[in-house]
């Protein structure tokens, strides 16, 4: 009866999340697709803030604005309680809200400006513009941004440890944990992954069948131009623009106002912790960096068939969540060692395999048109093997490849999910040690270590993505 109560909750959170995350998506990226005005390239850029964010943070950001002593409630005059479903769904909706949108966008994106200008000079009223572009781009883009978040959402670890709990408010790999760490129980636990394994097979299988691009044909790349709007429609897209911003901006000012004041609060174990963090991050970057690019190499130079089945073999990671491999890796390693003593190459390994299919799609299309543009002439200059690594395909990948290690060092720094598994007490990563101070009440040491993560996080990113950026060449 537990587990079917726990895989009741896990379907019914992640339903509810996706369908906010997606439905407020429309209405923001209608506004930004719809309304100019200066900064709206650094907004939309900014929409990738969230994900760059380690989870522990931003639910501390979250709480400083929701919480029971936040900003809202100390506004209202009335505590608010998030703990359980509303704290799981807010931060859900926090992190997918940007990428369902992004994903809007990128479909608004494949429509030729020539288009919206003829639409434009034809005068079409805003039902006919959504016949015309709306409602086809929202068919393409919406079931696959819906099952993106649903997944994300099933196999999110952290809001669930923290803001939920309970035997309502339990989700699959929340009880995995449980019956790791807490019971010993590893049948359960085998169990509970097995499930959890099977969820995310469906999603992804379901994600892949409902895949479906905009064909809205081609254009000459001009200026684009945004379609008239009757007036209340404009005044709605600015309140969602300004609700928005606040929504995301204002747990991302609290994080650095409550961070800087809390640095003087933080213990001693915070800088240990970091330098743990770091070296697992960097370990984590590196591998997944470097079987990313051997793949997507192996992939390029396979027939079709075959190379359809090894990417959809790496793309097959996003269905093991951290707790499915930690809990197979937990089982194969204790009879042979604690794995508490192998803790952080755990974490870096398991990391460098969840973050594989994003660098592997990042890496592939600049690989093909690397080959397209200067393979041949290659050949004609008789470079090969390491030479032509060298001299042609890294310079000409070193962008992608810093933007890549950039991303997988920032979400292998605010991982909260394989090192609970596996770590001792005393020797955890920066956000098990958050997560220690907010579980004692020491609200304030918390968001002083979480501004310090944050820092590291985005430092780190900055260094390789500019590292790229400096050291390449443009394809």
């Amino acid at each position: 009866a537990y587990g079917w109560a726990v895989l009741r909750f896990t379907l019914m959170q992640a339903a509810l999340s996706a369908l906010l995350s997606v439905g407020l998506a429309v209405p923001l990226a209608g506004a930004l697709v719809h309304r100019q005005f200066r900064g709206k390239a650094t907004a939309i850029a900014l929409l990738g803030a969230p994900f760059l964010l380690p989870v522990v943070v931003a639910i501390l950001g979250l709480l400083a604005i929701w919480g029971r002593s936040g900003w809202v409630s100390g506004l209202i005059g009335t505590p608010i309680d998030i703990y359980g479903l509303p704290g799981i769904l807010l931060v859900h909706v926090f992190f997918n809200l940007p990428l369902a949108t992004r994903l809007v966008l990128q479909g608004w994106a494949m429509v030729p400006p020539e288009q919206l200008r003829l639409g434009t000079q034809l005068g079409l009223g805003w039902r006919r513009q959504w016949q015309v572009f709306g409602a086809p781009i929202l068919r393409a883009t919406l079931p696959g941004a819906f099952l993106v978040v649903f997944l994300f959402c099933i196999t999110s670890f952290a809001a669930a440890l923290i803001l939920g709990g309970g035997p309502k408010a339990t989700t699959v790999e929340l009880a995995i944990y449980q019956a790791l760490r807490l019971e010993f129980d590893l049948g359960s636990a085998a169990r509970l992954a097995l499930v959890q394994l099977a969820l995310c097979l469906a999603v992804g299988l379901v994600a892949l069948r409902l895949a479906r691009p905009v064909q809205f044909g081609t254009g000459l790349a001009l200026q684009p131009v945004a379609l008239p709007r009757p007036a209340a429609l404009v005044w709605i897209d600015w309140t969602v623009l300004i609700m928005a911003a606040g929504f995301i901006g204002l747990p991302i000012m609290a994080i650095a106002l409550r961070g800087l004041a809390g640095l003087g609060d933080m213990p001693a174990s915070v800088w240990p912790a970091l330098a743990r963090s770091i070296g697992v991050a960097l370990g984590s970057g590196l591998l997944a960096v470097l079987a990313a690019l051997a793949l997507a190499g192996l992939i390029a130079r396979l027939r079709h068939g075959l190379a359809r089945g090894v990417e959809l073999g790496v793309m097959l990671a996003l269905a093991a969540s951290p707790f499915v491999l930690g809990t197979g890796l937990f089982i194969l390693i204790n009879p042979i060692m604690a794995p508490s003593d192998v803790a952080l190459p755990i974490t870096a390994l398991v990391n460098s395999v969840l973050i594989l299919p994003l660098l592997l799609r990042l890496f592939m299309p600049a690989l093909a048109q690397i080959e397209a543009d200067y393979g041949r002439l290659a050949q004609m200059c008789d470079l090969a093997g390491f030479a032509r690594l060298r001299f042609v395909t890294l310079p000409l990948l070193a962008r992608p490849l810093g933007l890549g290690m950039g991303l997988a060092v920032a979400l292998s720094m605010g991982d909260l999910g394989i090192i609970t598994l596996f770590a001792a007490p005393d020797a955890g990563t920066l956000p098990m040690v958050m997560h220690r101070l907010m579980g004692s009440y020491k609200t304030a040491a918390a968001a002083g270590a979480g501004f310090v993560l944050v820092a590291a996080t985005l430092g780190l990113f900055y260094v390789f993505d500019r590292m790229g950026a400096r050291l390449g060449h443009r394809i």
